[in-house]
C-alpha cells in the first residue's frame, strides 16, 4: 500500500483538518476479475469513522473489492458521522461502514423504528437519491453505559434506569458528539431523566474513554457493545430497557452511482458473514493485542474465502 491523495478536491477541503490516515490499495492483475469490476473504471473510496472498529471494517470492505479486481482507495479514520455524511453526499467517499440506527437517528431524531427491518425501510426514504445502504449484518453494535464494577455494586446498578437517583452526583464521559444526540446525552435526558454532574469530552469508544473508567476520573461513559475491554477491564454494561439505542447493524452505505452492483454483491457476502461475536473477538485483536486492523481484516476474509 502507498500513501495517495489523488482523489477529489472536495474530500480535501472537506477534511483537511480531520484526517489523520490516508491509503490505497491498487487494482488487482487478475483480468478475468478485472473484466467484472468496471463499469466505470472509476476508482472506489472507502472511508471510515474515527475509531478502530469502523476502519477494521474499512478494511475488510476495501480488501474484498480489491482482491475482485476493482480499484480501491482507502480515506481512514476521518471524522465523526457529521464529516463523513457530508462527504458521501458530495460523492468524495462512495463506500462507508456504518450502523443503520444511529444513521437513522442522525437523518431523523424522531424515528422511533425499533426493527432491523423498519428501520432500513426508513432509511431507504430518508437517504439523497445518490445514496443507499446494502444489506444489514448480524453484526450489531450498539451504544452502552459502561461502568466499573465497583460503581454498579456501590450504587445496584443494572439498567439505565438505575442511574436516576445517582448521575446528579456523577461524571460522564463520551465523544464530544454525544453531548448532543439522540443516542447520548440528549436521548439519556428524554427517556431516562438522566442529568448529569458534568460531561467529559474523550474519544470515540477507544483507550480515553476506557482509561477514565479504569482510573475512574469519569464515573460512567459511552462504550460500544462490542468493545472488548468491558470484559477484559471488567466494566459493567447497563441494559437499556426503553431502547434508546434501538438497533445497530452494521451496514454498508454506497454511492448508487459509483459503485457498481458487483461491487454491492461484494459488500453484502461480508455483511452475511459477520456477526457480533465475530467483530468483538476481531476488535480485541486490534484493540487490546494491538494486531495491525489490515492484517485482522485480511486473514478474517482469508478463512471466509472472500478474497
Amino acid at each position: 500500500m502507498t500513501n495517495t491523495v489523488s482523489r477529489l478536491p472536495a474530500l480535501a477541503a472537506l477534511l483537511f483538518a480531520s484526517v489523520t490516515g490516508l491509503s490505497a490499495c491498487g487494482g488487482s492483475s487478475d483480468p478475468m476479475s478485472a473484466g467484472d469490476a468496471g463499469s466505470t473504471g472509476d476508482t472506489i473510496v472507502v472511508g471510515s469513522a474515527n475509531f478502530l472498529e469502523n476502519e477494521l471494517l474499512a478494511q475488510m470492505y476495501a480488501q474484498a473489492l480489491e482482491s475482485k479486481g476493482f480499484d480501491v482507495e482507502t480515506h481512514l479514520n476521518i471524522g465523526s458521522r457529521e464529516t463523513l455524511f457530508g462527504a458521501m453526499k458530495d460523492g468524495s467517499i462512495d463506500v462507508l461502514p456504518e450502523y443503520n440506527g444511529a444513521l437513522l437517528s442522525y437523518l431523523d431524531e424522531d424515528d422511533t423504528s425499533g426493527t432491523t427491518e423498519t428501520v432500513d425501510t426508513a432509511l431507504g426514504k430518508l437517504l439523497p437519491q445518490n445514496l443507499t445502504v446494502l444489506d444489514p449484518s448480524p453484526a450489531q453494535d450498539k451504544n452502552t453505559i459502561a461502568v466499573s464494577k465497583a460503581t454498579a455494586e456501590k450504587n445496584g446498578l443494572e439498567t439505565i434506569a438505575d442511574l436516576k437517583p445517582v448521575a446528579a452526583s456523577m461524571t460522564f464521559g463520551g465523544a464530544p458528539e454525544d453531548k448532543t444526540r439522540y443516542q447520548g446525552l440528549v436521548g439519556l435526558k428524554q427517556v431516562y431523566g438522566l442529568d448529569f454532574k458534568e460531561f467529559t469530552s474523550l474519544d470515540t469508544a477507544g483507550p480515553l474513554t476506557v482509561n477514565a473508567l479504569t482510573k475512574g476520573t469519569v464515573d460512567a461513559a459511552i462504550l460500544y457493545s462490542t468493545t472488548p475491554e468491558i470484559e477484559d477491564r471488567g466494566f459493567v454494561a447497563l441494559t437499556d430497557p426503553e431502547n434508546v439505542f434501538g438497533v445497530q447493524n452494521v451496514i454498508p452505505l454506497v454511492s448508487s452511482s459509483s459503485v457498481p452492483e458487483k461491487a454491492q454483491e461484494v459488500l453484502n457476502s461480508i455483511s452475511k458473514d459477520l456477526d457480533t461475536d465475530t467483530l468483538t473477538a476481531l476488535n480485541a485483536r486490534v484493540q487490546i493485542d494491538q494486531d495491525p486492523a489490515d492484517e485482522v481484516a485480511k486473514e478474517w476474509l482469508e478463512e471466509k474465502g472472500l478474497v
